[in-house]
């Protein structure tokens, strides 16, 4: 449905978009990650034809988006991180404006009136856009990217700004979408990519360091460190205990469990497994361990070690040359 092949754009000397290439398949929600300045707004606006590129190709359903725009985005429905409303128009009428300025051929009061019913903006349909809440506008600005029954939508942080129940309200909107239409959702919020997406594209410093389904992406992480262990044993000692592990990054109390046990995450230095060195402390102490188990690497630890990752290998090349140099 999508493809991005070797796209590259440059803004004077500064590389924005390094050659990446990824593909988005027919009914995929696909997360679009990276820090600020990783570059995805700008490959956004290329993919939704607002920005040329300087080299590459970008296909909407076979489409090239740059050869043929017009067409391309006939295929796209976009919501920008600011919606583009008109606040002294009303909801109808602003609507009734993106249905003719795309030159809609579908039932007009029929097509609004199922968009307004999915998006659930039927009850401010003749409302002054200038006098909704925040959540409301950010519904109507994805009704307009609905408008013309589009194959691919593209929401550029559609949640900043918004309450807990709006970007809740927002994301299980976002999966209904994900039923009939192929869905890319850029955001740096790492939560809401982890509840929405299928697969997650992480970008950093113009280029793809990771292009995983959701389910795999902690194998990137070499190593699991981080357990959740259940010991018998008073609270206060078996905590300082802990902590005076060798290899240990960090220990973090969760709570009382069963009967006398308590509940604590460790988590290990990178590279070191402790689990033989907890069993030997807890029988030096008489601690009985009544369980142990790993948990799974959050998306935010997935983040920073794969966005950290080349800082660390640049400061150790530049390491090695000074020490070859001295």
């Amino acid at each position: 449905m999508i493809k991005i092949d070797h796209l590259v754009k440059h803004f004077g000397d500064k590389k924005a978009v390094n050659d990446i290439s990824f593909t988005v398949e027919e009914g995929e929600i696909v997360g679009f990650l990276g820090p600020n300045g990783a570059g995805k707004s700008t490959t956004m606006n290329m993919l939704t034809g607002y920005l040329s590129s300087t080299s590459g190709k970008a296909e909407i359903d076979g489409i090239d988006i740059f050869e043929s725009p017009m067409e391309a985005k006939k295929k796209i429905g976009f919501l920008p991180e600011q919606p583009p409303l008109y606040l002294d128009m009303t909801v109808q009428e602003y609507l009734d404006f993106v249905y003719d300025l795309k030159g809609c051929k579908l039932n007009r009061k029929k097509h609004i009136a199922e968009i307004c019913d999915v998006v659930k903006i039927t009850n401010v349909y003749k409302r002054m856009i200038k006098n909704l809440s925040k959540g409301y506008k950010q519904r109507v600005g994805i009704a307009q990217a609905l408008i013309g029954n589009p194959k691919v939508i593209i929401f550029d942080e559609p949640t900043i700004g918004l309450d807990p129940k709006q970007i809740i309200e927002i994301r299980n909107l976002i999966r209904t979408l994900g039923k009939n239409h192929t869905v890319i959702l850029s955001t740096h919020i790492l939560p809401e990519a982890q509840a929405v997406c299928d697969r997650i594209i992480i970008i950093n410093e113009g280029k793809v360091v990771a292009n995983e389904k959701r389910e795999n992406l902690s194998n990137l992480i070499q190593g699991n460190r981080r357990f959740e262990v259940q010991i018998c044993g008073p609270q206060k000692e078996v905590l300082s205990e802990l902590k005076s592990m060798q290899g240990i990054n960090y220990v973090e109390y969760l709570g009382g469990a069963d009967m006398d046990s308590h509940s604590f995450m460790i988590e290990s230095q990178p590279g070191v497994d402790i689990r033989k060195t907890l069993f030997y402390l807890l029988a030096r102490n008489n601690w009985p361990l009544i369980n142990v188990q790993a948990m799974g690497a959050t998306l935010e630890d997935i983040f920073i070690s794969l966005v950290d990752k080349k800082p660390e290998q640049e400061k150790s090349k530049r390491s090695k040359k000074t020490q070859g140099g001295n």
